[in-house]
């Protein structure tokens, strides 16, 4: 029986070192980002007898068991590139960018402080790289997020730079009523090559698919009460590619107005002969093509004239004609210059020409038994038989929570609560070599014997 004693002394002494050994590791990982604490459990270690009259000691032994499921604060941070994760599900990563590198291996983990090493791939301080799926031109992901194979690592400065071809112009403009009308018939064309001379232009910049500017003139002139013949036409005939007289020519028509200065219909004779939104509560919006001879191919631009019989466009008011303000979309051609992360874990990259494009989907992958996962270095985690197999879906579906955005989430020790257990488990080791002294003492009582 001494000898059972000094054994189950003997096992608490382990147990209770391991146990100390959890609590410092839990305590030295109090500031690790996503650190997950470790609960250190302990079990009976029970001695099969067959006589219900004796007892015989067996020991303790000691359980460690990580809460993985335990979301930690959130904490906000000044980089783009950190991120938290705010409800269930981890980061994929990989230990390596290459998926013929030995070590690009799977993992997953919540900690997400991403920043972009000299090749530009974005991996935590622990040097996992973050995973992701790359998004097309049309804004689509691949269909299987559970084939792995289609996820790679997302690098930030392997990114083009991008343009964007104007499609919408929008005008806000008046034209003076007052204005005396021309002396004869104004045909399409006059205005653009000189033979009448205008009332008003103005200039406005569009832009080519490959970011090149282009400028175009604006020019009306009254020839009748409430009409004005209104014509678009490019400053370098050369330039733009019609097949208009004079050349250069990409819009005439006339306008007419309602007696109380608002638009009424826009009767277009080039690049079509039609009358355009006739009807009161209609948008006045026509459009021709822009064939660019730099080679940047054809933009089929819209240009917005306002709604009929409303004043949210062009106008004919007794003031001084003038463009109010014009609105273009398209931009010049640009560098990225950064990246951001939406909560659906869409990155989308910035550019310096104030466009930007979405380039890559995070997936989150989720378990049945989070706790369950086996613990890999670099606060990462692998699958194991408890843990279940892990399921692929997009941030906020599925059970998987959302990206948090310029957000870190906080190791869950609580250190007062740490150091109570420390004390609690350093007593009971102390004990546990009382237990050993004293069947010690009692072996050298039986050997005097």
């Amino acid at each position: 029986m001494a000898f059972a004693a000094l054994a189950s002394g003997v096992s608490g002494l382990k147990a209770f070192t391991e146990g100390i050994g959890i609590i410092s590791d839990n305590i030295t990982n109090v500031n690790t980002v996503g650190y997950k604490e470790t609960r250190n459990r302990f079990s009976t270690l029970v001695t099969e007898t067959q006589s219900v009259s004796r007892f015989s000691p067996g020991g303790v032994a000691s359980r460690a068991r990580t809460l993985v499921s335990e979301q930690g604060l959130l904490t906000s941070t000044a980089s783009q590139t950190d991120l938290g994760i705010d409800g269930q599900g981890f980061f994929v990563v990989k230990s390596a960018p290459s998926a013929n590198s030995p070590n690009g291996v799977i993992q997953f983990t919540r900690a997400g402080s991403f920043a972009p090493d000299a090749q530009g791939f974005l991996k935590n301080t622990a040097g996992l790289f973050l995973m992701g799926f790359p998004i097309d031109q049309n804004g689509n992901i691949p269909t299987n997020l559970g084939d792995l194979d289609t996820l790679v690592p997302i690098n930030v400065s392997g990114l083009t730079g991008t343009a964007e071809a104007t499609s919408e112009v929008g005008l806000r403009m008046n034209l003076q009523s007052s204005l005396t009308a021309a002396g004869g018939p104004v045909n399409a064309g006059d205005l653009a090559s000189g033979t009448v001379p205008p009332n008003f232009e103005q200039t406005i910049t569009v832009f080519d698919a490959q970011g090149g500017s282009q400028e175009l003139t604006l020019s009306a002139v009254k020839t009748a009460a409430n009409t004005f013949r209104f014509e678009i036409f490019a400053q370098d005939p050369t330039a733009i590619n019609t097949a208009a007289t004079p050349p250069g020519l990409i819009l005439s028509g006339t306008l007419q107005f309602n007696s109380d200065g608002s638009i009424q219909q826009f009767a277009e004779d080039f690049p079509t002969s039609t009358v355009i939104n006739p009807g009161a509560g209609q948008p006045i919006n026509p459009t021709a093509a822009l064939t660019f001879a730099n080679g940047a191919g054809t933009a089929n631009v819209n240009f917005d004239f306002g709604t009929s019989g409303d004043k949210d466009g062009i106008t004919q008011f007794d003031s001084v004609s003038t463009l109010i303000s014009s609105s273009v979309n398209g931009a010049v051609f640009g560098n990225v210059i950064g990246v951001n992360v939406s909560e659906s874990g869409v990155v989308t990259a910035l550019f310096d020409n104030g466009l930007s494009r979405n380039v890559f989907q995070l997936p989150m992958a989720t378990f049945p038994n989070p706790d369950g996962l086996t613990r890999l270095q670099g606060n990462a985690y692998g699958l194991s038989d408890s843990s279940g197999n892990f399921s692929i879906v997009l941030p906020g579906t599925g059970g998987a929570g959302t990206i948090a955005p310029s957000t870190l989430e906080a190791s869950t020790v609580d250190l007062a609560e740490e150091f109570a257990d420390l004390i609690v488990t350093q007593r009971a080791f102390s004990a546990s070599t009382r237990i050993i002294t004293a069947a010690s003492d009692v072996l050298e009582e039986l050997v005097r014997v």
